[in-house]
C-alpha cells in the first residue's frame, strides 16, 4: 500500500505536474469534445479551488503540440496532428485588484513577453490596441491562428463587488480589451474564458453570440472536479492509508470523504462532484478538516447574506428556475444566485415537470465555511469564555440531557451581540441561533410545522429532543404557554428520545435571554 505519485496540492501547471509524477485524473476527454465541436468562443463558471485553471493548463499544452506529456491520457488516443498553434495564457488571478491601476501593471507584464517572444513593435500604449495588434502580428508571424486562454476573466470584477468606482473602471478597462475577441476573429482558433460569474455588461457576452457557455451543460458537467468513479480509480491507495492511519474501515473513509468533499452538481443531470482541492489535502494530510474554507472567508456572501435579510434555512434549502441561475451578474444578484455561483449553494435535483432546481447546501465542509462566517454578524462572545469553549459546551449540554446549562451558555453568546447589530425582531433571533446550532454541528430545524401551528426550533439529539420557542421582548411563560396550547410536542409522542420543552425570551434592553421555563415531557 504505496502512493508513489505526489499529490498536486495547488499545481495549477499541467507540464509540472506530468513531469514531477503527481497524480492527475485525466479529463482530456473533455479537450476532444473542445476541438472536435468547432465552436470558436467558449465559458466555464466554476467556483473557485476547482480546478478551472489546471484545465486551461491542460488546454495549453494540448494546443502547443507537447504530445509527450500526454503520454498515457486519452487525448492520445485521438487523431491529432499535434502541430503546435501560438497560445496566449491571459492569467488575471494574479492581483486582488483594490487599486486602479493594478489591471493596468498585470496587462502591461502579460502583453510585454507576448511582444518579447514574437518580436512585436509596441505602437500604442492602449492596451486594447496592443492586444488587438498581438493577436494579427502572431497569426501573420506563425500561419496559424491564435489560442486565447482567459483564466478568471472576472477577478477585478469580483474583487470589487462593493466599490462602485473600481468596479465600473474595471468593467471599462476589461471590455475594452476583451472586445478583441470579436474584432479579431480571423485571427482566432479558439477562445476559452474562466471564471466565478457571467458579467452581463462585458463585451464578450454581449458582441459574441456564438460564444458556448457550458457551465450548465450536462456534457461538460465533470470537466472540473472529481467524479465517484474518478476517486475510486485514481485514489484508492491514499484512501487506504487515510483509512489506516485514522482507524477507519475502507468504506467509512469512503464515507467522511463523501459526506466533507462530494455534494456538489452543475447541471440537470450528472454526478455527484467532490472538490478536488479537498480530497487532495485530505489524503496528502490522511485527515479530515475545512481545506476549502481556509482559502478564502466568504466575506462578501456573509455581507450580502444579512444585507438581503433572508431566513436562512429556507434559503438555503429551495427551489429555483433556472433564469435564477443562469446568465446574471453579480453586481446585481439575488442571494440564491450568488451562493450558487461561489459555491455554497449547489444543485441537488431537478423536477422536470415543473422545471424546478432544488438547491442545497453540498457538504460539511462547505456548511461549516459558510456558518463560521456568517455567525460574527448576530454573535459575538464578550463575557464567560471564548467562543470554542461556549460552543463546546452547549453540544455537551445538549448531548447530556441537561436544557439549563444550554440555555445558560446560549445566554453567554447573546450578551456580546453588537447594539448596532440588526436584533431588532424575533426572526433576527431565531436566525442567530439557527445558525449558530448549525456551525457547532447540532441536528436542528426552524419554523417547523405542526397541526396547529409552527414551532421555533426543534434540536435534535440521539437521546433528546428540545422544542423551543422564542419570545422578543415578550416572556418566557407566553413561549410556554404557546407550547402546551398548540401541543408542539404532540408531533414526537411516539419517539423513543427524551423531550424538554423551552420557553425563552430575549430582552432588547438587557440584551440576555430571561430566566427561562423548562419542563420534560412525562411519557
Amino acid at each position: 500500500m504505496n502512493e508513489s505519485r505526489r499529490y498536486p496540492i495547488g499545481q495549477q501547471n499541467f507540464r509540472v505536474l506530468r513531469e514531477d509524477n503527481c497524480l492527475y485524473v485525466d479529463k482530456t476527454r473533455f479537450v476532444e469534445k473542445i476541438v472536435n465541436n468547432g465552436t470558436q468562443y467558449w465559458f466555464l463558471a466554476r467556483p473557485r479551488r476547482f480546478g478551472k485553471s489546471l484545465f486551461l493548463s491542460t488546454l495549453e499544452y494540448f494546443y502547443k503540440g507537447e504530445r509527450e506529456l500526454f503520454k498515457g491520457l486519452y487525448i492520445d488516443t485521438v487523431d491529432w496532428d499535434w502541430q503546435p498553434y501560438p497560445v496566449l495564457r491571459l492569467d488575471l488571478n494574479v492581483e486582488k485588484y483594490k487599486e486602479p491601476g493594478l489591471l493596468d501593471g498585470v496587462l502591461d507584464r502579460i502583453f510585454r513577453d507576448w511582444e518579447e517572444k514574437y518580436d512585436i513593435e509596441v505602437k500604442d500604449r492602449d492596451h486594447s490596441q496592443r492586444f488587438s495588434t498581438i493577436i494579427k502580428t502572431i497569426h501573420e508571424k506563425t500561419g496559424r491562428k491564435v489560442v486565447i486562454l482567459v483564466d478568471e476573466y472576472d477577478k477585478p470584477l469580483v474583487g470589487n463587488l462593493n466599490d462602485d468606482d473600481n468596479f465600473e473602471h474595471y468593467r471599462v478597462k476589461l471590455a475594452s480589451v476583451y472586445s478583441n475577441f470579436k474584432s479579431s476573429a480571423e485571427h482566432i482558433q479558439l477562445v476559452f474564458l474562466t471564471g466565478v460569474s457571467r458579467f452581463s455588461k462585458l463585451s464578450v457576452f454581449s458582441d459574441l453570440n456564438n460564444l458556448r457557455d457550458i457551465t450548465f451543460s450536462a456534457e461538460f458537467a465533470d470537466i472540473c472536479g472529481i467524479t465517484e468513479r474518478e476517486l475510486r480509480n485514481s485514489f484508492n491507495p491514499g484512501i487506504e492509508m487515510f483509512a489506516e492511519e485514522n482507524g477507519y474501515t475502507y468504506d467509512e473513509a469512503c464515507f467522511r470523504l463523501k459526506s466533507n468533499y462530494d455534494g456538489y452538481r452543475f447541471a440537470k443531470k450528472g454526478s455527484d462532484i467532490y472538490n478536488p482541492w479537498s480530497v487532495l489535502s485530505c489524503l496528502s494530510k490522511r485527515e479530515i478538516s475545512n481545506y476549502w474554507g481556509r482559502t478564502g472567508k466568504p466575506t462578501l456572501i456573509a455581507e450580502a447574506m444579512y444585507q438581503f435579510d433572508e431566513d436562512i434555512e429556507s434559503l438555503l434549502n429551495t427551489q429555483c428556475d433556472e433564469t435564477t441561475l443562469q446568465g446574471f451578474d453579480l453586481k446585481s444578484a439575488s442571494p440564491l444566485a450568488m451562493l450558487y455561483q461561489t459555491g455554497y449553494l449547489t444543485i441537488k435535483d431537478y423536477d422536470r415537470e415543473t422545471e424546478l432546481y432544488t438547491l442545497g447546501v453540498p457538504n460539511r465542509e462547505v456548511a461549516e465555511s459558510l456558518y463560521r462566517e456568517l455567525l460574527p454578524y448576530y454573535v459575538k462572545v464578550k463575557r464567560g469564555g471564548d467562543a470554542e469553549t461556549v460552543a463546546r459546551n452547549i453540544v455537551n449540554s445538549l448531548l447530556l440531557g441537561r436544557p439549563e446549562r444550554f440555555v445558560r451558555d446560549l445566554d453567554i453568546f447573546f450578551a456580546g451581540i453588537p447594539y448596532d447589530m440588526k436584533m431588532e425582531s424575533e426572526n433576527n433571533l431565531h436566525t442567530a441561533i439557527y445558525i449558530l446550532l448549525r456551525l457547532i454541528g447540532v441536528k436542528t430545524e426552524t419554523e417547523v410545522r405542526t397541526s396547529d401551528g409552527r414551532i421555533d426550533l426543534v434540536v435534535k439529539t440521539s437521546r433528546y429532543i428540545y422544542i423551543i420557542e422564542l419570545k422578543f421582548d415578550g416572556s418566557a411563560a407566553e413561549a410556554m404557554a404557546q407550547i402546551k396550547e398548540k401541543q408542539y410536542a404532540l408531533s414526537y409522542a411516539k419517539d423513543h428520545r427524551r423531550i424538554f420543552l423551552i420557553g425563552l425570551n430575549f430582552s432588547s434592553k438587557t440584551r440576555h435571554l430571561d430566566e427561562p421555563l423548562i419542563e420534560e415531557i412525562q411519557k
